[in-house]
């Protein structure tokens, strides 16, 4: 089993960037999928973002083409998620995932089986 640990949430103003990361550690990443979840207050746990380790291949929520990003860097071990132009809908707290690589959709929760604790991210209205 995997350890991920995020950071990098605060609080950002309509408009505004902000870049999370995610250290994995305790897995294979060439065999890795990780992918950004969120859930706000009240609400189900949604798929923000997602990416094969080895290939680079992403997928994007429609609430986030165009403004969010997600990456690696393999020597840090870290997936990052580059956000721009925040909206006061983005409030949510922010969790990094990662499961056995797989050719089926990245956007289903129940499919990874590593999780991070999570790092809130505001943006006031």
């Amino acid at each position: 089993q995997g350890q991920l640990v995020e950071s990098g949430g605060g609080l950002a103003q309509a408009g505004g960037s902000l870049t999370l990361s995610c250290v994995v550690s305790g897995r294979s990443l060439g065999s890795t999928d990780v992918a950004w979840f969120r859930q706000a207050p009240g609400k189900d746990r949604e798929f923000v973002a997602g990416m094969a380790w080895i290939g680079g291949i992403t997928s994007y929520a429609d609430s986030v083409k165009g403004r969010f990003t997600i990456s690696r860097e393999n020597a840090k071990r870290t997936v990052y998620l580059q956000m721009n132009s925040l909206k006061p809908e983005d409030t949510a707290l922010y969790y990094c995932a990662a499961r056995p690589r797989s050719v089926g959709p990245r956007n289903t929760a129940g499919t990874y089986d590593d999780w991070g604790p999570g790092t809130q991210v505001t943006v006031p209205s």
